[in-house]
């Protein structure tokens, strides 16, 4: 991948605090004008920097505000059935991330919804239908202290 410099830094750093900030504030906050911010902001789309834009949305306010976090555990850690896992989970819609972990549990789930009993028919339903789960543990968050969608660059 291409090597990019302190001014492309700026502008993702830039785009991660707010995406709809546009060309040319990013220019005047740059010293620059519009068109090489313009250009530089199309490569760092182009070369996969910047994945997509999006808008995050207050949990509360569309009313998911219990997050839970699900430690899986397989019975059996093969490449089919840890593959077969993957692509169920993908389509739970209910799981905002999934991570397969090294360690004592194998996936990490992180799931927002409106209420206890949403989680209850949550696994009730959809999680304990998958096959090969040995071991489902849950956390419920008490207190969001830090969120951030930022990466330090």
């Amino acid at each position: 991948m291409d090597t990019i410099d302190e001014t492309d830094l700026k502008i993702l750093r830039i785009l991660q605090d707010n995406s709809k900030t546009t060309t040319r504030e990013i220019a005047e906050i740059l010293n620059l004008s519009p068109s090489p911010v313009y250009e530089r902001t199309r490569k760092l789309e182009s070369k996969g920097y910047i994945k997509k834009y999006v808008a995050i949305l207050d949990k509360k306010l569309i009313q998911r505000p219990i997050t839970v976090i699900c430690m899986v555990s397989l019975r059996y850690h093969d490449e089919g059935f840890i593959d077969k896992f993957e692509k169920q989970i993908k389509n739970l819609n209910e799981v905002q991330e999934c991570f397969h972990m090294a360690g004592k549990v194998d996936f990490f789930l992180k799931i927002n919804l409106q209420s206890l009993d949403d989680y209850h028919e949550f696994v009730r339903i959809k999680l304990s239908k998958i096959e090969n789960i040995g071991i489902l543990e849950s956390y419920f968050v008490l207190k969001e202290m830090l969120h951030t969608t930022k990466y330090y660059i």
